[in-house]
């Protein structure tokens, strides 16, 4: 066991009222699985995922973002929480967390003008950059509503079984909105001075705990950056910080930039636990626990941030994507072992934004644990299975038929494996796909796939080679595009394979066709 080694990490935060058994939050992600509640199946799927991170050890983990209310939800038929049979099928989510001891709190959020629908609503009539509809501005009776609503969903969350809420106060939604004067404009006792501006999020969070007393979890997501103009101060965001402690918050998330904030904040060229800083700036402002986030995606990152005191959690959302088992993986002193999350942001936040659900590159299981499960059984009759390419492909599926009891046999022409995620981790700002093929190689091994390197294998060899299965994953080869004087005879065109892997010469002045994830 490396308790020893991660100790911080898998140390239990005491709440008074109750506890949780490490440091680790997984933190709010829009997976697309929330809105399954109206579908035959209800939130199974959901409830599936969130059991396979509770079952890998995570401690507190919190739900993608839930509306309170019609106007709050992201799209049209995105989840909310409003009426007592809803929450009732959350619990099927609930029970499945609670079996292995993790606890699991609904984020409750009102997207505000970000909302993809003509409903939209906002502190007042300014249409987000990022969104279609331009908001209609709530008045003073509409206001105290929406405060209502939002005291209502926790309610009905404790109803469906959750140990507690996350109110969603950051990333550019309502609440965020209320609290700028770049989003704010109001003159009434809900806009101008700042003591006006917060009064919105005081209320909701008071009036919440006053509804379900001081044994339940209440955690604010609060921007510590808002990396736009006209934005939080720092004064202002400590302000609202020690006022929210008065008002019963259990514990602080630290939120970073807007959605419309031209700055990256989670890309991998963002240096692992670049952010943590903020947090760990406003410890000596409040005495209850504080989360830090984005880019902490190693255990050995996650202790030390914790070590150095920038936290009392570190909130991991992405990287549990990735691997569910992260967190024992650790304890076991298996980190050589997780699959670990390279920020590449294509089947999680790009899906999201296509309105497809979120998975992950290097884990497709994520998302998809009812459908997939079958990948995690023994198979029924073991074979002998050749796998040709030691690509992503190739090693994903040597890997899983070796997991579930196939012997497989992996060949590759090159001289090691990944195919091209070799190229792809030479691309500044990819370094990350590093941690891939560091994975495989552990799983190639851990697995006794037998793997044969500078082999280029012929029709006939697999044909003698008394092979049950044989799987061809050779890859792909550039396109040669169409246009005049482009032809690969001309010394000026070069294809990615000859910049990346064979380290070819571009000159100073240079035209890229095509962006795909390789340019």
């Amino acid at each position: 066991m490396s308790a020893g080694k991660y100790a911080r990490l898998l140390e239990p935060l005491n709440l008074g009222f109750t506890q949780v058994k490490n440091r680790v939050l997984m933190g709010s992600m829009h997976t697309g699985l929330e809105s399954g509640l109206l579908l035959p199946s209800g939130l199974k799927e959901m409830a599936a995922f969130f059991e396979a991170r509770a079952r890998g050890g995570v401690g507190l983990m919190v739900t993608g973002g839930i509306a309170p209310n019609r106007e709050g939800r992201v799209s049209p038929f995105a989840s909310k929480l409003t009426y007592k049979w809803e929450a009732r099928r959350h619990r099927v989510v609930t029970d499945a967390v609670h079996k292995y001891d993790a606890k699991i709190c609904m984020q409750i959020l009102h997207s505000g003008r970000y909302a993809y629908h003509p409903l939209a609503v906002a502190p007042t009539k300014l249409r987000s950059p990022i969104s279609w509809f331009t908001p209609r501005e709530l008045s003073d009776k509409q206001v105290e509503r929406t405060i209502d609503d939002y005291v209502r969903c926790a309610e009905l969350a404790r109803l469906g079984g959750y140990d507690g809420v996350e109110v969603m106060g950051s990333e550019g939604y309502l609440i965020n909105q209320f609290l700028v004067e770049r989003t704010n404009r109001r003159k009434d006792r809900w806009g101008g001075a700042y003591e006006n501006r917060m009064r919105f999020p005081l209320e909701i969070v008071r009036r919440m705990r006053q509804r379900l007393g001081e044994d339940f979890i209440i955690i604010f997501r609060l921007s510590m950056l808002d990396l736009v103009d006209k934005g939080s101060t720092w004064d202002e965001i400590v302000t609202l910080a020690k006022e929210l402690e008065r008002a019963g918050v259990t514990i602080l998330n630290t939120g970073i930039g807007w959605h419309e904030a031209r700055i990256p904040t989670i890309a991998p060229m963002v240096p692992r636990a670049a952010f943590t800083w903020v947090t760990q700036k406003l410890k000596s402002e409040v005495s209850i626990p504080l989360v830090t986030v984005n880019r902490i995606n190693t255990p050995d990152v996650a202790e030390r941030v914790l070590a150095d005191g920038h936290a009392d959690m570190v909130s991991m959302a992405r990287p549990l994507l990735a691997d569910p088992d992260f967190v024992n993986k650790a304890a076991r002193g298996e980190a050589d072992e997780i699959n670990t999350c390279i920020a590449c942001n294509q089947a999680c936040l790009d899906h999201t934004f296509q309105a497809k659900r979120a998975s992950c590159l290097v884990n497709p299981l994520a998302g998809n644990e009812l459908k997939l499960a079958h990948v995690h059984t023994p198979a029924a009759t073991p074979k002998r299975v050749a796998v040709v390419g030691a690509g992503p492909a190739g090693l994903a599926c040597a890997v899983t038929a070796a997991r579930r009891g196939h012997t497989v046999t992996l060949f590759d022409a090159a001289e090691q494996i990944g195919g091209q995620l070799n190229m792809a981790k030479e691309v500044p700002g990819k370094e990350e796909f590093n941690e891939t093929l560091r994975y495989f190689r552990r799983m190639l091994q851990k697995h006794n796939v037998d793997v044969h390197l500078n082999r280029h294998m012929t029709v006939d060899e697999l044909q003698n080679g008394d092979y049950d299965e044989v799987v061809v994953a050779t890859g792909v080869l550039p396109r040669n595009i169409k246009l005049e004087g482009a032809s690969q005879d001309n010394e000026k065109v070069l294809s990615y394979i000859d910049v990346l892997k064979f380290k070819r010469p571009v000159g100073d002045t240079v035209a890229v066709v095509g962006a795909g994830e390789l340019m």
